[in-house]
């Protein structure tokens, strides 16, 4: 048996009826040229029949009650898994559009993980249109998190079109980071030495910790120094409890786009994703007469994982920084977030890495003693809205010889946290994935019209329309 992390235990502690603390991933296909018509039952014949089950896909909890997930949490592989509950086989109704295939995610997603099996489950949805077919798989985010859940599913997929017969995800070991350790494994032993390297580590990191929780604590009587802390934004519609059904919205932009906008803008790209998001928040709430008077903020997940290492369970850090949703003018909205942002990673950056663990712990504490306490959206949130930005593949994948056209993350919400949204960047594209209380938000989709348009508002604002050829053709006659 491995003992969980202290971060990834308490993704375990925090789960509830109402709050699934489960991920997902949404992978569009184009079926090949002359595909048959049992292509996808095939696909799915193979994916169950495949042989070892390779880790994280084969660990379930070694006590599956919540007293064991919250006392003992540990993994231990599953020696008996049953693909056939694991992998399963969906059809969309006519006409099997992005509306159908949404709906369906959605329910999906409403529904538990099974705790006494393997935390995972995928299914293969056929019927969309186009000729194309989907992959939603998902996991508990005890197990894995975006970045490595990206790179999880991408290690099946090739660049060739021609290559056929490929294992599925779960047949394939994860490879193992030069001098990297293995995981403890669950004895008293080995857990009273863990605890006195963690506090050894703690000793040493105190004065770096102290140093950053003061400048946090600074920044609350000071907001003028432009560091956003936790607790500093208001309560909104999307900041009460939430029910356990879930909705799923997607928006898809050309990465040029983006990047030409902060080039322009001297930001950063996920400078223009926080505005993006941030004004399409500010219309949605204007909209509903709930925008607060002042600026709402998010809650930014930092990837800390090293570029090689293949491993999964989560390792990110967080940051808080402003949305400026209190601001009308949207280049003055984009400048407050630039700075906000600014001050958010030097205060970030001011720490070791190997701090960064501990300190996202010191920040995240409030989120989770708010949700296990039951005071998670009955008080001041921590932030408003989480927004993640994941980097992908940007080469075109295939799987079994079908093109994976797009790929959108499904995230998790909690009470106090109606709505989040993550974007995944892949083959020259952004793919945004919001999702959000079914309840609190029976209008969501139109965050991501409102996404779309503010784009289009930006870049009428900040890139020079290109000159007629009419126009330049008389003046250069005259």
């Amino acid at each position: 048996m491995k003992r969980l992390g202290t971060l990834d235990a308490s993704w375990l502690a925090v789960e509830s009826e109402d709050t699934p603390m489960h991920v997902g991933n949404l992978q569009i296909f184009s079926l090949p040229d002359g595909a048959p018509d049992t292509f996808l039952r095939d696909l799915v014949t193979r994916m169950k029949e495949t042989g070892d089950v390779a880790p994280p896909w084969n660990l379930k909890l070694a006590w599956s009650g919540f007293l064991g997930r919250l006392v003992a949490p540990a993994w231990k592989v599953d020696k008996t898994i049953d693909l056939d509950y694991h992998v399963r086989h969906s059809a969309l109704p006519r006409p099997g559009g992005e509306r159908e295939l949404g709906i369906l995610v959605s329910r999906l997603h409403s529904n538990p993980l099974d705790f006494a099996r393997p935390l995972w489950e995928c299914h293969v949805i056929e019927g969309l249109e186009n000729n194309r077919f989907a992959l939603y798989t998902k996991m508990h985010h005890s197990m894995i998190d975006g970045i490595s859940g990206v790179r999880l599913m991408q290690r099946v997929l090739t660049t060739d079109p021609d290559k056929r017969d490929m294992p599925p995800p779960w047949s394939v070991k994860p490879e193992r980071r030069r001098g990297s350790k293995t995981d403890s494994e669950a004895s008293i032993p080995a857990a009273v030495s863990q605890a006195m390297d963690a506090l050894k580590l703690q000793a040493d990191m105190a004065p770096r910790l102290w140093q950053a929780g003061n400048r946090l604590l600074h920044s609350v009587r000071h907001p003028e120094d432009g560091l956003t802390a936790p607790f500093m934004g208001p309560v909104s519609k999307i900041n009460h409890r939430v029910t356990g059904q879930r909705r799923f919205a997607t928006q898809h932009y050309q990465l040029d786009r983006i990047k030409k906008l902060a080039t322009e803008t001297g930001a950063s790209l996920n400078d223009i994703v926080l505005y993006l998001c941030g004004t399409a928040l500010r219309r949605f709430l204007l909209e509903q007469d709930d925008l607060p008077d002042t600026a709402m903020t998010a809650g930014i997940p930092v990837n800390i994982r090293p570029s090689d290492d293949q491993g999964t369970g989560t390792q990110i850090s967080f940051m808080i920084a402003s949305l400026a949703t209190d601001e009308p003018d949207p280049l003055n909205r984009l400048q407050e977030i630039k700075s906000s942002t600014r001050r958010a990673k030097e205060h970030l950056q001011k720490l070791p890495k190997s701090a960064l663990t501990q300190y996202t712990m010191l920040l995240m504490s409030p989120y989770i003693l708010q949700l296990m306490s039951g005071l998670g959206g009955r008080m001041r949130p921590v932030f408003n809205v989480t927004i993640s930005n994941v980097p992908g593949p940007q080469r075109t994948l295939y799987l079994e010889g079908a093109k994976l056209e797009a790929m959108y993350p499904v995230s998790l919400i909690a009470h106090g946290g109606a709505l989040n949204i993550t974007c995944l960047s892949y083959d020259g594209s952004l793919n945004f994935g919001y999702t959000g209380c079914r309840d609190t938000l029976p209008s969501m989709q139109k965050l991501a019209v409102y996404t779309g348009e503010a784009l289009d508002e930006l870049e009428a604002l900040v890139i020079p329309p290109k000159p007629k050829k009419a126009a330049s053709t008389a003046r250069k006659k005259s």
